[in-house]
């Protein structure tokens, strides 16, 4: 069998105000996990956009991206109930640090996530068991670290946004 190899294109904001990060706690198939606010990129948008989107859909403020934390590949593998089928998922993620701005009045969060939670860095690597991605420790790491990367990094041709279009 002939198929190519793709990952799943990934964004992640990497929020920090007063020492403290912001996670959601979502309901996983594996229970309740903690994870950045995260999600998949959207057609017709870019990166950045895409994190800004999921920062408001997981947390209900709103989000403007400022600089690139990194970009990282992970694997994810789990048995399926309902196959005798392992499913196998290989992520690409762009991580965004940014700034936090207000809730939107009238928001709810997303289907799955249960609450929003402020860690110290510490409380983050205590809690790397509940964990949905081996990302959230590093992007937080990278971010404690300095690393940071213009936007314009990582660049979106007019192309895509002509998606929206159609």
């Amino acid at each position: 069998m002939d198929t190519r190899w793709k990952p799943s294109a990934t964004v992640a904001a990497i929020i920090e105000r007063d020492g403290q990060f912001l996670l959601i706690e979502e309901m996983t198939p594996e229970g309740l996990r903690l994870n950045n606010p995260a999600g998949h990129l959207d057609p017709g948008e870019s990166p950045a956009e895409g994190c800004a989107r999921e920062a408001l859909e997981e947390t209900t403020h709103t989000f403007t991206p400022t600089a690139l934390v990194g970009i990282y590949l992970s694997r994810f593998q789990r048995e399926r109930p309902e196959s005798p089928a392992v499913e196998d998922i290989t992520y690409l993620r762009f991580a965004f640090c940014g700034e936090l701005g207000p809730v939107l009045a009238g928001r709810s969060l997303d289907t799955g996530i249960v609450r929003t939670v402020w860690m110290s860095p510490d409380e983050v690597r205590a809690s790397a068991d509940r964990h949905r991605s081996p990302l959230v420790l590093r992007c937080m790491e990278d971010f404690l670290r300095g690393q940071r990367y213009p936007l314009e990094t990582v660049f979106t041709d007019p192309s895509v946004q002509a998606l929206q279009a159609r």
